[in-house]
Parts: C-alpha cells; structure tokens; sequence
C-alpha cells in the first residue's frame, strides 16, 4: 500500500503541478453525475425536487474534493493512489446510477457507496503516510467521515421527509467538520491553515470542475435538441440555451478564475483560501445544475403556457451562479464587482414578472442581462485592472 516509502506517495513540488490523466479520467464521472441530477430535477421540478437535488450535490461534492485535496498532496501517478482513484471513480458512477432512486428504493446503494469512499480514502492517507503530521489531519478526517456516515446509512432505512432530513443533516455535517478543521478531543483541530498546498494544482482542479459542469449543461441541452430534431424553435431554443452556458462560462473564467492560481499563492493562508474558494465553487456549480434544467425547459418548452415555477429556474439557476461568483469575487479581489450583485438581484425580481411570458423569451431576458454583466466584466478590467488580493483571515468587506 505505501510502495515502500511514505515519502514516495507525496507530490514532489519542484516538478510541473499540473492535474494527470487519471485525475481527469476521475473527472468524467462527474459529467454523468451532473447530468443524473439535473434530469432527475427536471422530471420532479418542485422544492422537494429541489431539495433532494441539493442534498445529493452536497454529497458528491464532498467526494470530488476531498479526492481533489488528496492528490494536491500525493502524487496520482504512483501506482498506489491510482488504486485509489478509481476505485472512487466506480463508487461515484454507482452514486450517480442511483440518483433518481436515492430518496426511494436505491437510497441504501447510494448512502453505502458515498460512506465506503469517504471512509476508505481517509483511512487509505492516514495509514499510507503513517508517522507523518498529514496522517494525524486524515486520521481526523476518517473519524469525522464515520460520524457522517452513521447518518447516512441510518437516512437509507427511512424513508420520505425523515430521510430527507437525517441525510441533510448528514450533508451539514460535511461543511460543519470543515469549518471546525476536523477537530476532535484531545487531538485538537487538523492545522488545515499550516497545511501546504500547491495552489496551480488545486487551482487547475477547481477550474476543470467548472469545465464538466459546463459540459453537462451543453451535453443536456444537445441532448434534448436531439430528441426534437431541427425545427425553427428548437434551433432557436438550443441558441439561446447554448448562449446562456457560454455567457456562464465567461463570467468565470475572466477574471477571478483565470487568475485563482495566483489569488491561491498570494493568500496569507493558502489552505484556508482553497477551502473557502471550494464553497464558491460549490454554489456555482448549483447554478449551473439548476441552469442546465432552465435548458432542458427552453428546448423542451419554447412556446408553452406560462409558469413561474419554469421562469424561476431559468432565472434563478444563474443568480445562483452569480451569488457564488460573487463570492470568489470577494476571496480574490477584497471586493465584489456591482454587476454582479445587481444582475442577481434583477435576475431574482424579474423571475414572477416575466411568469407570462413562454420559455423561449424568458431565455432571451437571461441572455441579455448575462450579456450585460460579461460586458460590464470586460469594460472594468480594461479601465480597472485588479491584482490578487485575498482579504486577510476574518478580514471584512472593504466595499463592493
């Protein structure tokens, strides 16, 4: 298991930190992943619906990046991580077999499969490095992940609301251990701020994340275009769904997420920083997840009666994109540019005034509002270029 020597496993930081091959073939699953849930959201579009989405993502989130921080700091081309790898790899596409039944019949399947991951990739780094100070963090980690998993196996033996709510809670549980760094009695916290991190791989891995979330919404939307076949609406619809990933996709990348390697490396704590830019990307991904379904509405629906529920989601997918934009904003810059602050907010109060109009055109609205926010990014650079500064740990808004 540890090839022999520890020290052998870790990432040796005076080589090129760029992601490997098995850490994007590990990426692929998510693809499928992500398009389970946003199919399974837009066959049972309610706040039900909505709520089983969002527990479910939480659940694999956590998988992707506690998998995304281990090979940050182990090297994924020694034989014995990839061992670990795919194995997670498989688990997760079992996880994503079982997203439409999760909260039915297939909850068991899910819950076993997510708990065997997080228990077996802890207890895999903390014996594998045993005698080093990271094995004492991972031990934590496993600890934590067997509370959290208790919950989760309980949840699959119950069923309806109280399910829902023991595995949200189990889904709390995840981002609770987080903020108190996994500490537990006697031991203390994990010292995750004195941790070292290679921000251009940990930066890579949350960019490539962005990237097959905004592959599931293309592969969505095609997906349903190609079941309708080239009719004027349909081509019309796909445009304007296609427009909406795009414009998506730029306001990431310009910017904040183009520069997160540096914004990483320039943090007082680089680890801390990586940890809050994970929950940004986290709720962006939701929106894209939740843009991906306002997608399969347009093509699906171009000229159908009007529906707030339909005008909610198309809008607020992206305002859910932008409120986590916004965040790492903040985390990069000190500061959150107003487009986006007032994109969202008109995205949100637009949503039950356009309720009357058909998909097609409550589409063309989000575009130009995106449009709007993209231009706005690329007219402020060019006049007001900003370079990395992360706010200081507890530090506070200096303005928007």
């Amino acid at each position: 298991m540890t090839a022999g020597n520890p020290s052998e496993l870790l990432r040796d930081h005076a080589e090129p930190q760029r992601a490997t091959y098995v850490e994007l073939f590990f990426d692929v699953i998510f693809v499928f992943a992500l398009t389970r849930l946003s199919n399974t959201l837009f066959h049972n579009l309610s706040w039900v619906g909505v709520l089983h989405t969002v527990i479910l993502l939480a659940a694999f989130w956590w998988v992707w990046v506690f998998t995304a921080w281990t090979t940050n700091r182990l090297n994924p081309a020694q034989p014995a991580i990839q061992l670990v790898i795919i194995p997670i790899a498989l688990g997760t596409l079992i996880m994503a077999g079982a997203v439409p039944g999760a909260f039915g019949k297939d909850g068991l399947a899910f819950a076993v499969t997510y708990v065997v991951i997080q228990i077996g990739r802890a207890f895999f780094v903390t014996v594998a490095l045993r005698g080093r100070e990271v094995s004492i963090g991972s031990l934590q980690q496993l600890i934590w992940a067997c509370f959290s998993g208790v919950l989760w196996i309980v949840g699959a033996f119950t069923t309806g609301p109280v399910r829902v709510l023991i595995w949200l809670l189990a889904a709390a549980l995840g981002y609770t251990m987080t903020q108190l760094d996994f500490r537990l009695p006697r031991l203390g916290p994990a010292r995750i701020a004195t941790q070292t991190v290679n921000a251009e791989h940990l930066a890579e891995r949350y960019q490539q994340f962005m990237i097959v979330a905004f592959g599931e919404a293309i592969l969505a939307s095609g997906g349903q275009f190609a079941a309708f076949g080239f009719k004027p609406d349909r081509v019309i619809a796909l445009v304007l769904a296609f427009a909406i990933t795009a414009l998506l996709w730029r306001i990431y990348f310009y910017r904040a997420g183009l520069l997160l390697p540096a914004v990483i490396a320039a943090s007082a704590t680089p680890a801390v920083f990586a940890r809050s830019a994970s929950y940004a990307h986290l709720l962006m991904a939701g929106g894209i997840v939740l843009s991906s379904v306002g997608d399969e509405i347009i093509i699906n629906h171009p000229f159908a009666e009007p529906n707030l529920v339909w005008s909610a989601v198309i809008l607020c997918g992206p305002a859910v994109y932008l409120a986590g934009r916004a965040r790492l904003d903040y985390l990069s810059f000190s500061r959150v540019a107003w487009s986006r602050v007032i994109g969202l907010l008109v995205l949100v109060a637009l949503a039950p005034v356009v309720a009357f109009l058909p998909p097609i055109l409550i589409a063309v609205v989000a575009v130009v509002i995106l449009t709007i926010i993209a231009t706005s990014d690329t007219v402020s650079w060019r006049f007001r270029p900003s370079e990395p500064t992360p706010p200081p740990p507890g530090g506070r808004y200096r303005g928007l």
